[in-house]
């Protein structure tokens, strides 16, 4: 008798379970029936055209770099003075020096700057700082603005400005 239930039960269980999501899945299969994509056509091909390189035509060689000559000042309006003396701090990386402290004194602020090497340095408008030339442009109690003058891979300078914030 126990047998019976079971099997009974059994079918009854089997029979509730079969299609619980069909709703769902009829959704799904019709939902993309009536769609159709457009692709755009891929873009025309040109056909290539070569270069004829022609050694008398006084063309450059491509297989050159074509960096200007530093020492002839062929390089660019905003080429640094390469000829100017250095300065102390000129030695050191721009990242490496620290601003500790700030000075006024006769009307002209100074900041005061400390090297990787420990030494402090008293530096105003006007000094150089750093690796690439940096010119400091103005001290305030709280940051020293320095325009400094990179090169480009191809040699070209240009201007870049960076600023040194006080050590609090």
């Amino acid at each position: 008798m126990k047998l019976v239930y079971l099997l009974l039960v059994s079918i009854l269980l089997t029979g509730c379970g079969g299609e619980e999501f069909q709703d769902l899945r009829d959704f799904v299969k019709n939902s993309g029936a009536d769609m159709r994509g457009k692709i755009p056509p891929p873009p025309e091909v040109k056909p290539y055209e070569p270069f004829v390189y022609d050694n008398e035509a006084n063309l450059p060689d491509p297989f050159k770099p074509r960096k200007p000559d530093l020492r002839s000042g062929r390089g660019g309006i905003n080429q640094p003075d390469l000829e100017r003396p250095k300065e102390a701090l000129e030695e050191f990386p721009l990242e490496n020096l620290k601003m500790v402290g700030y000075l006024f004194q006769n009307k002209i602020g100074y900041a005061v700057i400390r090297a990787p090497d420990g030494k402090l340095h008293r530096i105003k408008a006007g000094n150089y700082i750093g690796l690439n030339f940096g010119l400091i442009k103005e001290i305030t109690e709280t940051e020293v603005i320095v325009k400094e003058v990179v090169q480009d891979s191809a040699g070209d300078w240009s201007d870049r400005v960076s600023s040194l914030q006080l050590l609090e």
